[in-house]
């Protein structure tokens, strides 16, 4: 099983290292994908380094920075073309633990898609204060019911796709470019009938950089949401009527 790592970059120069070395350590048989906005820290001039000195990693040089979506768009597309098995989703800050990527993949073995949850039974929230996780909470709860998805966390980010899974999504039409491109892909994964397991992380809040979350994204993420709810309901309901 051929598996690619792809972790999006923007100004990660302080942190990007470490997650890597780290990844390199914990999975060392599974090859990683930077895809970097054009940082103008250097992230993608590090990582172009890194990887002359080391074959399984590799770099996708974006000249723009244009959201956490379209990184992992391209970076699906790039693994696809390269015939891999199984895609991951992980974070540059180190929220995400590359140590337990092996839970993800020990699942994907039996799952179209994992989603490595911080609210499943086990999974946790570390260096986290009391409102961000109230936030959270209420930003994964209304999507849930919204869209009628029997998940504890479908807004998260370390994930493991199968490569059938991607090619069956219309990629070139996800339009969600913030963090609400985590929930149009559950959702998306999810009308297909694929099956869908979670498994407990441990998430950390980062240590190095800026958050890239804002109001806009969030208003972005919380207005589609809304309006697939709608049009899922609406078209149920037309079936009916036609039923």
């Amino acid at each position: 099983m051929r598996v690619l790592t792809i972790i999006p970059t923007y100004n990660e120069i302080e942190s990007l290292p470490l997650t890597l070395r780290r990844l390199r350590a914990a999975v060392p048989e599974v090859d990683v994908l930077v895809v970097d906005d054009n940082s103008p820290d250097g992230t993608g001039r590090w990582a172009d380094q890194t990887a002359a000195e080391d074959e399984n990693v590799h770099v996708l040089h974006r000249t723009e920075k244009n959201g956490l979506g379209g990184a992992y768009i391209a970076g699906f597309g790039w693994g696809l073309d390269r015939g891999y098995d199984v895609l991951v989703e992980m974070d540059a800050d180190g929220s995400h633990q590359p140590e337990q990527l092996p839970r993800l993949l020990e699942a994907i073995q039996s799952a179209d898609l994992v989603i490595g949850s911080r609210r499943a039974p086990g999974g946790k929230m570390v260096n986290w204060p009391m409102h961000r996780k109230l936030i959270s909470a209420a930003g994964s709860l209304y999507p849930r019911l919204m869209l009628g998805l029997d998940l504890t966390d479908v807004t998260a980010g370390y994930r493991a796709y199968r490569a059938d899974t991607l090619r069956q999504i219309d990629l070139a039409g996800v339009q969600s470019r913030g963090y609400g491109f985590q929930v149009d892909m559950t959702f998306r994964t999810a009308q297909l009938g694929k099956r869908i397991v979670e498994v407990p992380i441990t998430f950390v809040e980062r240590e190095f950089g800026e958050s890239k979350m804002s109001g806009d994204i969030i208003t972005e993420a919380v207005a589609s949401v809304t309006r697939w709810g709608l049009a899922a309901r609406w078209e149920k309901l037309q079936s009916l009527l036609r039923g």
